[in-house]
């Protein structure tokens, strides 16, 4: 249901009782001081869009997946595509592969959403370049859902450099995913670059783990100290 038809049926009749039951059911995030990234399950997400700009582009798909006890969960996926109707830029197309014939065919928006946040629990959230999925879900999840999440996404492009450092950090998802020897099958697809970010987090995780870190409030800590000597040194 697109959100203004929500918005004037709730003004009516109150909001979907089953959908604020749900909403009602979430649990708060966790904190990263109770966050043991190498047992506890993570979950790492990424979203293709319309755009760059949060306040004026759509999430096209959502793609993640989990990691628990150290492995990538094959079995539980969350792979979405969301209803977009009007032609589709060829950006759209020749980026994300994603046909207006995909898009007409894709999920309404409010169900990806809350079927998301339920995937979500009380894990941690990691992406890479996370501040730009964590808008776009902030204001789609307040848009469409009146729901306000709490807690931050963790982002990847930060921690990787403190967790695995080097003389000449690799630039973006691909100059990582290079130096690890990771094959991404198919990149600009939600769920692949969601499972190639999940395969990072765990050479991520057992790096960490070579340095006695045990929780992700510890990563959060070396990440912030690594990034202020690197303020301090300059360009």
């Amino acid at each position: 249901m697109i959100a203004w038809l929500r918005q004037w049926r709730e003004r009516l009749h109150g909001p979907d009782p089953l959908l604020a039951a749900r909403l009602k059911a979430l649990p708060a995030p966790l904190p990263p001081a109770d966050i043991y990234p190498q047992n506890d399950r993570l979950v790492v997400l990424d979203l293709e869009t319309t755009g760059l700009n949060p306040r004026r582009d759509r999430i096209l798909s959502v793609g993640a997946v989990t990691i628990e006890g150290g492995q990538i969960d094959l079995a539980r996926p969350f792979n979405r595509i969301v209803h977009r109707t009007g032609r589709a830029s060829l950006r759209t197309i020749l980026v994300h592969g994603l046909s207006p014939g995909r898009l007409a065919r894709g999920e309404a928006e409010t169900p990806v959403l809350m079927d998301l946040l339920e995937y979500l629990g009380d894990s941690p959230v990691f992406a890479f370049h996370a501040p730009f999925d964590h808008a776009m879900l902030r204001r789609a999840w307040r848009r469409e859902l009146g729901y306000r999440r709490a807690g931050p996404f963790h982002d990847l492009a930060a921690l990787a450099p403190a967790l695995a450092p080097s003389a000449d950090p690799p630039k973006g998802l691909d100059g990582w995913l290079a130096r690890f020897e990771l094959d991404a099958e198919q990149r600009h697809d939600a769920y692949a670059d969601a499972f190639a970010s999940a395969e990072l987090l765990l050479i991520l995780i057992s790096r960490a783990k070579g340095q006695g870190l045990k929780t992700l409030a510890e990563w959060q800590s070396l990440a912030g100290r690594r990034q202020r000597i690197a303020n301090l040194q300059g360009p």
